[in-house]
């Protein structure tokens, strides 16, 4: 039987818009899991369970870290990443973010368009994930109005297109409830004035990206355990090239040197690891403390590039006033979060049609997209958006927000000590 095409879902959103409910919906409906598992907890956190595993998570009613769930659809194998909306967790977010081949922006009806709306959609963009479903959750608040989904509707359009992305009229957006039920799996009789797509079926229709095995072997690691019997474990998503049982692999900017002995993934055994494969892999020679998240695996003779400075292009989502050499804020990219100072800004660019504006601008501010040189502080895998444009694409923060957003276009390594 041929595999079935296998697409990496990233639920996001703001804070409260339903994300987890809507996962947990999905599942209970279309038998994944029973309402017998759905922990016996009153009120609206009922399916938001599901996802939520961390027993801090359960207290807070906040997903913090990002959380796997497996989920087929006729068509086609899902796995959903689950990333948390609340702004304190944003850095999870961008990882969850960055491991997904599409994702769904979920935006409450009584809402509309909130801070982490923005912000989550326009990272989702800069990360690469090119397929987009939206859906406008808590309808029943709204008594399930047409009016609401109409308006709401045009002003998600208009967002998505200010933020990048092409074709906005073929982006579905779809009205549901979650907690009810409505317009997930099945039409809803509330709303008889929407003729699209219920939300499963617009899952069908997402398409597996192409798997880059040409090119050279790239795992960011999400998380190092120790297994008793078994060894050091890191844990990660290939994104470019194969892994097989029994190839020696080296992690950045470490230096430490392994052999793969097993690979796992959905905790079954497998002999080797494709793009897209989130995995966990047993490695012999390796210490638990000699690695951490946001090293990068490799084979030796390609091993991935650590960078002493580099070149990119950017576009400022918000910005603490103006942005200009010496600024020092944190940047994100694939698992890493490392400081950087901003040592140049070369030049100001159009962010619509990439055309030079201004040669060595003295600051950039909200909206300005720029090319600017970055000096990091601390060693930081990146590679050129030429090269391996999986992890080129980052983000910058500073002061508890997303700041801006950019891909990595030339690099500088560091020396061998």
């Amino acid at each position: 039987m041929a595999k079935k095409p296998h697409v990496n879902l990233v639920f996001i959103g703001h804070v409260d818009h339903g994300k987890s409910t809507l996962i947990g919906r999905m599942l209970v409906e279309k038998g994944v899991i029973s309402e017998k598992e759905l922990q016996e907890e009153a009120g609206s956190f009922k399916f938001a369970w599901v996802m939520d595993r961390e027993k801090e998570e359960r207290e807070r009613g906040v997903t913090i870290d990002v959380a796997y769930q497996k989920f087929e659809t006729p068509k086609n194998l899902i796995t959903i990443i689950d990333a948390p909306g609340h702004r304190d967790f944003i850095k999870n977010m961008i990882t969850g973010a960055s491991q997904a081949d599409a994702a769904v922006l979920v935006v409450a009806a009584d809402d509309g368009i909130m801070p982490q709306t923005r912000e989550h959609a326009a990272l989702a963009f800069t990360l690469g994930v090119d397929q987009l479903i939206v859906t406008i959750n808590k309808m029943d608040l709204v008594d399930y109005s047409a009016d609401v989904y109409t308006k709401l509707r045009t002003e998600i359009k208009n967002l998505l297109s200010s933020i990048g992305y092409k074709n906005v009229d073929q982006i579905p957006i779809i009205p549901i409830s979650a907690f009810y039920g409505e317009g997930v799996t099945k039409p809803s009789e509330r709303m008889p004035w929407y003729k699209g797509p219920v939300f499963v079926q617009a899952l069908e229709e997402l398409k597996e990206p192409p798997k880059p095995v040409d090119k050279p072997l790239r795992i960011p690691i999400q998380d190092v355990y120790s297994i008793t019997g078994v060894g050091t474990v890191p844990i990660g998503r290939v994104e470019t090239g194969v892994l097989k049982v029994g190839d020696t692999v080296v992690f950045e900017p470490a230096g430490v040197k392994g052999d793969v002995k097993s690979i796992e993934m959905h905790h079954e055994s497998i002999q080797q690891a494709e793009p897209g494969d989130n995995i966990g892999f047993n490695v012999r020679g390796v210490a638990k403390d000699q690695i951490r998240r946001g090293d990068v695996a490799g084979h030796p003779d390609n091993p991935p590039a650590v960078v002493r400075e580099f070149t990119a292009k950017i576009v400022v989502l918000t910005s603490p006033g103006d942005i200009g050499p010496g600024f020092t804020p944190t940047f994100h990219c694939h698992a890493a979060h490392v400081p950087g100072r901003i040592t140049q800004l070369m030049q100001k660019i159009d962010p619509k049609t990439g055309s030079v504006v201004e040669e060595n601008p003295a600051a950039i501010r909200k909206g300005d997209a720029a090319v600017i040189r970055v000096a990091v502080l601390k060693p930081l895998v990146m590679e050129r958006s030429s090269d391996i444009p999986q992890l080129s694409r980052f983000a910058i923060r500073h002061a508890g927000q997303t700041i801006a957003a950019g891909i990595c276009v030339d690099i500088v390594p560091a020396k061998k000590s």
